[in-house]
């Protein structure tokens, strides 16, 4: 999370339930203004980059990062960098944790689509 990110956090934990509604609608305004006006583009299907025979851990991780750039990174980054440190520490082959970083990308792609509304929109949390 970067520092704006960060403080947008901290500054919308502090406001009460009809503050964050607020800045929930005017984000997502924002955010429908700008795929109006064609400043944001928003994928929501796969790219298809096909994994190459022989390929590095952190290869993979870029790739799988390209794949699916609807994902948000931060939130795999614990069982990215456990995956990592198995290959580094351990000496996991790297064919097995690419397989399993590969497992793990279509999980939270397949997470991220059933939290979508019919419109593509991210579903409200409940």
């Amino acid at each position: 999370m970067n520092r704006t990110e960060l403080k947008l956090l901290n500054i919308f934990s502090d406001l009460d339930k009809n503050d964050q509604s607020s800045i929930v609608s005017f984000a997502e305004f924002l955010l429908e203004k700008a795929k109006q006006d064609g400043r944001l583009m928003v994928v929501d299907q796969p790219v298809d980059i096909s994994r190459p025979e022989e390929e590095r851990v952190v290869a993979a991780i870029k790739r799988l990062s390209a794949t699916f750039p609807m994902l948000k990174k931060s939130s795999m980054l614990n069982e990215t960098a456990a995956l990592m440190s198995e290959h580094i520490l351990k000496g996991r082959s790297a064919k097995d944790v690419i397989d399993e970083l590969e497992a793990l990308f279509k999980v939270r792609y397949e997470e991220f689509c059933r939290h979508r509304e019919p419109d593509g929109r991210e579903a409200a949390d409940s």
